[in-house]
């Protein structure tokens, strides 16, 4: 088992996230940490783990991660690749996803994601890439993980602008309108694990790092933190899910000289 002094706030997120997995998921993967989490999943506990990306691709199994929904590995690694079209309509509205995951610019305590701009939408400090299928994975997977790191500027009090939804205003807001799954389950940073509390939806402190403090938490979030009443401590990762991730890691750096797949 690795000591505090092994292992990066980011390769704990990573590995935390990759846990939350299950050999028979069918998981909707986000480029980024979300692809670097299910993959690790992938090399560990979950050897069956179905990966979809948004391009097609169904059952991929990449050596390396993947730049982005169009690097090649994804294709060249899945059992085959269907049109964008059936891979919506088919697979994603069609209820065939158990898990989707996605990352996150701006996240508000109820799951909603902002991926889309930063400030007024017509004069934006900040433009970013948009929603891409994120929108249709957070309605239509039967529940959403969300994996982010911790800060004020990402975790807000209130979003710029809604290009995913998840729980709303919070309560039952999703089911009103007409929204059958059940949305954001849990939320993996790199200081904690977070789940929407049962009732208000709001994301609450269910499991803390090693070496993480509650002040630690509320100071790189930006609303008042909720902690759970029966508060655990992640365990720390193992000796095999570092050296998975660490590896796959090196093999991307290799592949895409210097170029960042997660």
């Amino acid at each position: 088992m690795a000591t505090i002094s092994d292992f990066t706030p980011n390769e704990m997120m990573t590995i935390a996230a990759a846990r939350a997995l299950s050999n028979d998921d069918v998981c909707f993967v986000g480029i980024g940490a979300p692809s670097a989490a299910c993959n690790v999943a992938r090399l560990t506990h979950a050897p069956d783990i179905t990966l979809i990306y948004e391009s097609g691709t169904i059952g991929t199994a990449p050596d390396v991660l993947p730049l982005s929904i169009g690097d090649g590995e994804l294709c060249e690694t899945a059992l085959t690749t269907v049109s964008v079209p059936e891979m919506f309509r088919y697979w994603l509205q069609g209820g065939r996803i158990s898990v989707g995951f996605l990352g996150a610019a701006q996240l508000d305590r109820f799951g909603n994601i902002n991926t889309t701009v930063i400030g007024d939408y017509h004069k934006p400090k900040v433009r970013l890439p948009g929603g891409g299928g994120a929108p249709e994975i957070a309605t239509s997977c039967k529940q959403v993980f969300i994996t982010m790191k911790q800060a004020t500027r990402g975790m807000v009090e209130k979003i710029d602008f809604y290009t995913s939804f998840g729980h709303g205003d919070g309560g039952d807001h999703r089911q009103r309108l007409g929204i059958t799954t059940k949305g954001p389950t849990l939320l993996i940073t790199d200081l904690a694990l977070w789940k929407p509390d049962p009732e208000t939806k709001e994301f609450t402190v269910v499991s803390m790092h090693p070496g993480v403090t509650r002040e630690n938490v509320q100071e790189t979030c930006g609303w008042k933190v909720r902690f759970s009443d029966r508060l655990e401590e992640t365990p720390p990762p193992t000796e095999l899910e570092l050296t998975t991730l660490r590896e796959l890691q090196a093999r991307t750096e290799r592949a895409h000289g210097g170029k960042k797949g997660s």
